[in-house]
């Protein structure tokens, strides 16, 4: 896709925001970096320069290291309003790395950008705190239990995505692939969510699961679909099924 060089100016001066993948690939994170967060020190843009051959996912982490670092836990809420999607997601690299006294005052610092109105963001929200979830993976499970229940289907998303057994560009979680089960308590709630965006990830989530635990995802299916024979739980169950062999 060519993104001509006035949108390119818009994205890295962090004017506008990304309104597709390809957009937010093509951001210029060095130039960004200056522009939207000057009091960054010059280095650390020199740092963002010297990686822009490097993944995305890398470039993120390191942008929001230089955010914690220049700014502190109580410094990132200019970065977390921004208009540009991919400062926003540096400051959920920085959020990540801020002390928190339990995995449920970090989740609800980290709220407001699992609500994001940019689907970038929803992104890398999950990706900067998945670690922390899968290494307090019961105290996470119990917490994100309560957020199915919110009015905002981008929280109730959040929910599942955020623990997806394999999950997309991040770490598996072994325990959740060996033991599906456990995330049960943020399943159930959703398994007749009505919208397609949570649909589509607990669907995934039980895909994800069918790799290594079929007969169990096929079980939970089956029985959801016993209990509450509704569309919404009909396309979740095709989802879930897809990669199960006949």
């Amino acid at each position: 896709m060519n993104i001509d060089n006035q949108r390119l100016d818009q994205l890295n001066s962090g004017r506008a925001a990304s309104s597709n993948l390809a957009e937010a690939l093509a951001v210029n994170f060095a130039v960004l970096m200056a522009a939207a967060m000057p009091d960054v020190p010059a280095s650390g843009v020199v740092t963002l320069r010297e990686m822009a051959d490097q993944g995305v996912s890398k470039r993120m982490r390191v942008a929001g290291k230089l955010l914690f670092d220049t700014f502190g836990p109580d410094g990132l809420a200019p970065a977390m309003a921004h208009p540009s999607d991919t400062v926003r997601g540096w400051a959920c690299f920085a959020l990540a790395l801020c002390p928190a006294a339990s995995i449920g005052e970090r989740l609800e610092a980290i709220r407001p950008l699992a609500d994001d109105a940019h689907f970038g963001v929803r992104e890398w929200v999950w990706m900067a705190v998945r670690p922390h979830l899968a290494e307090d993976l019961d105290a996470a499970i119990a917490h994100l239990s309560g957020w199915t229940g919110d009015t905002s289907e981008r929280v109730r998303r959040f929910a599942s995505e955020s623990i997806r057994p394999r999950g997309v560009w991040c770490s598996h979680i072994e325990t959740l692939k060996q033991n599906p089960a456990l995330a049960l308590p943020v399943l159930e709630p959703l398994r007749a969510d009505p919208a397609a965006y949570v649909q589509d990830s607990v669907g995934n989530w039980l895909n994800d699961a069918s790799k290594s635990q079929p007969q169990w995802v096929q079980d939970v299916c089956a029985r959801w679909l016993a209990e509450n024979p509704c569309k919404a739980t009909e396309r979740i169950c095709k989802r879930a099924s897809r990669s199960i062999k006949k």
